[in-house]
């Protein structure tokens, strides 16, 4: 089997390009729909690298939408049914360029703020725990170890920074001036309960989730809906549990194996990012492939 060819940057000449995020490109169809083309780009430290990792993006993509469909007993989703990508990219030779990695949705408000959900202590959660007892101004009690589940799962959301700043973590008490109240609630309660639906079947398939990402956007109606992507080995943390074990940052299925191979150079986590051994990369994309494979089945 031949590896998939990599698409660091998407091209498509009868659509109006908005953005370029870190991962995604996003064009604009018309009034009511944008097409979101998830990218083989990849970030770490909010740094994106030079160097794609090859088929992450359909394995993104494939992730998201098994999610959503998942999760639309919660909340509706922007995923839109009333376009096909025949319709949206008549060409031949550029929708090939994006088949299996593009997406069309409803053209929503994104909220300014990254729901996160953790559900075990590790990264900068441990780090924050090690130095004050509290993640995100949180208080939990004495004696965690790296890596232990929590007593039950936190919200500590943060701000949206624009490519290459860094998001902030925010109280859930300085979300209601930026959402309202009754939003920053309904935010706060979905997203712990989209964590630990999706936890609890992970689970099932050998895979923990120690924490996750959602964002949300509203309609013109104020309605809410899951954006972006949803449970992914990007915006997760992925663990095979047989090899979990507390004391220690277990292995990953996410890009973690990527973070600790960078932390292992001589970098000052600032732009120009290290180039990417082609090994490195290789591996980085079968741990997100295993991750897909086992939650898919």
């Amino acid at each position: 089997m031949n590896a998939p060819t990599a698409l660091y940057q998407s091209t498509l000449s009868e659509l109006e390009l908005i953005t370029r995020g870190k991962v995604r490109d996003i064009y604009k169809i018309d009034d009511q729909h944008l097409l979101i083309v998830t990218t083989d780009r990849m970030s770490a430290f909010d740094v994106i690298l030079d160097d794609p990792i090859p088929g992450k993006g359909r394995v993104l993509t494939q992730v998201s939408n098994f999610w959503f469909d998942k999760m639309e007993m919660i909340i509706p989703n922007h995923l839109a049914s009333d376009l096909t990508l025949q319709q949206v990219i008549p060409n031949p030779a550029e929708r090939a360029q994006v088949e299996d990695r593009a997406i069309i949705v409803k053209h929503l408000k994104p909220l300014p703020i990254e729901a996160i959900v953790r559900g075990y202590l590790i990264g900068s959660g441990w780090k924050d725990y090690q130095q004050s007892g509290q993640v995100c101004g949180i208080p939990l009690p004495a004696g965690l170890q790296q890596a232990e589940q929590l007593p039950e799962a936190i919200y500590t959301p943060s701000t949206k920074a624009d490519v290459g700043d860094h998001d902030m973590n925010i109280s859930f008490q300085q979300t209601i001036p930026l959402l309202g109240r009754e939003m920053a609630e309904k935010v706060r309660d979905i997203s712990i309960k989209l964590y630990l639906e999706a936890a609890e079947y992970a689970r099932q398939r050998g895979i923990i989730i120690a924490d996750t990402k959602f964002e949300f956007g509203v309609d013109e109606n104020n309605n809410l809906y899951l954006i972006d992507e949803a449970l992914t080995p990007d915006s997760s943390r992925f663990w095979p549990a047989e090899q979990y074990r507390t004391g220690i940052s277990p292995p990953s299925f996410d890009k973690q194996y990527l973070r600790d191979y960078l932390e292992s150079l001589d970098w000052d986590k600032t732009a120009p990012a290290p180039r990417l051994p082609e090994e490195v990369a290789k591996q980085c994309a079968a741990k997100y492939q295993e991750a897909a494979d086992k939650l898919i089945a």
